[in-house]
């Protein structure tokens, strides 16, 4: 199993709002898990956790995400402006042993 963290680190006064849309726009996918906020460490950041079986998993379910034309047009609407309420990101994949 692996587990992603995709890590925004959001302008001021933008984390809870980032985490808040995260939830509501990913909140219903299989591979979803949580969004966290900082408590401690650098400020402002938003976690977006996922599990996957495996890399290929991971793979295969952003192509097959991005197939389904209607959930990536609401997706695409809802998420318009969210690159403005951060100003860097990465992605970390760990595996679970």
């Amino acid at each position: 199993m692996i587990i992603v963290h995709d890590i925004f680190v959001c302008k001021p006064g933008n984390a809870s709002k980032l985490a808040k849309l995260f939830k509501e726009v990913m909140g219903d996918g299989k591979e979803f898990v949580n969004v966290m906020t900082d408590m401690t460490g650098q400020f402002n950041r938003v976690i977006m956790v996922s599990q996957y079986n495996d890399l290929t998993a991971y793979e295969k379910s952003w192509d097959d995400f991005q197939k389904d034309e209607e959930k990536m047009k609401k997706m695409k609407e809802k998420m318009a402006n969210y690159t403005e309420m951060y100003l860097t990101g990465s992605r970390e994949i760990y595996k679970v042993w």
